[in-house]
């Protein structure tokens, strides 16, 4: 008999939707019901954002309860996407670094939406704030203007929405789990660990973070060859060694005159990346800037 994941009824959001995404990807053949009946919440298989109960042996998933359900060590309070993760993260993702990597990507944010945790707030005059998921999700639910009856087809869009977004993250979180060890093996075999020498385009800023050497990293992308500055705090813009100023803005044969590098293409005026087309070119970049 095919399972059955439960949810509550009534207006969605991103928390209770990217909860039943994730039942629904290791149980692609169960029925969702949404609904508040004592009943069918009893009954049902898993049961997310609704009856009051975290047990996660009995795979009841809600945080609405007196004293809520967990929090996690950075202080953000789980709610049932994060309950559902904690649980399945790691079978779904197929490692335990993985699935870390998605809770702190998707989880968390979505988490402490729902708790109603403000994670950022504006710093522009305009007090503009970022289009996120939850809006997203939010655009699914019926309008005031608009029939009750479009709430069970707006929950299917969403849903589907979810499923998708989901399954692109957990495919990066696997790359980038698996892209992380590799980024960590280049550094130790590094001769010169202010340079650190990638064979692919790997998510390298949080690895290479956690040790004070790491200055630039030289790696392929889109047809050339990078190199890149290195930040202590991969969230900031703050370069440990910035790249020349003389070589800000420049391209091509500019750039190639001012370097003496005959295949450099560009360097951004940031002074945080700059292009070759060849290894030895990204490599003859960095060289030029350690040396002074």
């Amino acid at each position: 008999m095919s399972k059955t994941i439960v949810t509550h009824d009534g207006k969605f959001h991103a928390d209770d939707v990217f909860a039943v995404a994730a039942l629904f990807l290791r149980e692609p053949s169960a029925k969702i019901i949404r609904t508040r009946d004592e009943a069918e919440i009893r009954a049902a298989d898993f049961v997310v954002d609704v009856g009051g109960v975290y047990d996660e042996g009995r795979n009841r998933f809600d945080h609405h309860q007196v004293g809520g359900a967990l929090f996690r060590g950075n202080g953000v309070a789980y709610a049932a996407f994060g309950l559902v993760w904690k649980k399945f993260g790691e079978e779904l993702s197929g490692s335990a670094r993985a699935a870390a990597r998605l809770d702190a990507v998707l989880a968390v944010p979505l988490d402490a939406n729902d708790n109603g945790v403000d994670l950022v707030r504006s710093v522009h005059p305009s007090r503009a704030h970022p289009y996120d998921i939850p809006d997203t999700i939010r655009a699914f639910t019926p309008a005031w203007s608009e029939s009750e009856e479009t709430l069970a087809a707006g929950f299917e869009k969403a849903l589907s929405l979810a499923l998708s977004l989901l399954e692109r993250e957990i495919i990066r979180a696997r790359s980038f789990a698996a892209g992380e060890e590799k980024v960590l093996a280049a550094y130790r075999a590094a001769s010169d660990k202010r340079l650190v020498i990638l064979d692919n385009d790997y998510s390298w800023k949080d690895a290479l973070a956690r040790f004070p050497e790491p200055l630039f990293v030289v790696h392929p992308q889109d047809e050339g060859w990078r190199l890149y500055s290195v930040r202590s705090d991969p969230e900031s813009f703050e370069n440990r060694t910035d790249l020349p100023e003389s070589w800000a803005g420049l391209r091509d044969a500019e750039l190639a005159k001012v370097t003496g590098v005959p295949d450099a293409v560009f360097c951004h005026r940031n002074r945080f990346m700059a292009v070759a087309k060849t290894r030895e070119g990204a490599l003859a970049l960095a060289k030029l800037v350690l040396a002074n």
